[in-house]
């Protein structure tokens, strides 16, 4: 069998991060894309890492696979946490990026630098065909809210997230900072650890 998992997400952006990062270990990584048929749960745990535990189970249950999940998004300080697990909602059900950005921003205000202060949150889990959840890891990213957007790359609240130490919003980083010091990166660093330590690099692929 190919050494593969499947990675219980549709968004494309995510896909290719968790491709580049697992790239290394010579796993390939599919998506629900690849899977028509594949189900799509309903996010309705109360924190990133229910929620990350309701997709891994289910997706991996029902396409009997080997599956990473995993729930992300963006807190605030001064919003008490928004958006919190409705990051990809937060202006409206059908959200874009834009508008989702363009909330923040206006929540926000003229507060100063030091009132803008967030953090990214990376819940993964790795669940195997049974749906039992073998892995399970937490990860984070601290930063601030720019009062504009800078910067191209990433996609989501990136333009507007700033790494303080480096200066430059998550749009400015090149991407391959980005994957050394984001929240998904770290998490998936943890899974890679994982995977090498109890030899589920073979197990998965046997």
């Amino acid at each position: 069998m190919a050494r593969t998992l499947v990675f219980g997400t549709g968004n494309r952006h995510k896909g290719k991060e968790l491709s580049e990062l697992l790239a290394p270990l010579g796993i390939g990584v599919l998506t629900l894309a690849d899977f028509p048929d594949a189900p799509r749960p309903v996010e309705n745990g109360t924190s990133f890492a229910q929620n990350a535990e309701i997709k891994g189970s289910q997706i991996a249950l029902a396409l009997r696979h080997w599956t990473v999940a995993e729930d992300s998004g963006l807190s605030v300080d001064a919003l008490n946490g928004e958006p919190g697990i409705f990051s990809a909602r937060f202006s409206d059900p059908g959200a874009t990026d834009q508008r989702n950005n363009d909330r923040l921003l206006e929540k926000l205000g003229r507060l100063p630098p030091e009132k803008r202060l967030a953090h990214y949150t990376c819940s993964m889990v790795l669940a195997d065909p049974d749906g039992q959840i073998r892995f399970r890891a937490e990860e984070y990213c601290h930063g601030r809210i720019l009062t504009a957007r800078r910067g191209q790359n990433g996609f989501g609240y990136d333009p507007l997230f700033e790494v303080i130490e480096y200066h430059k919003s998550f749009g400015e980083l090149a991407p391959i900072l980005k994957s050394v010091i984001s929240h998904r990166a770290r998490a998936t660093r943890r899974l890679l650890a994982f995977l090498k330590q109890a030899r589920l690099g073979d197990d998965v692929f046997n």
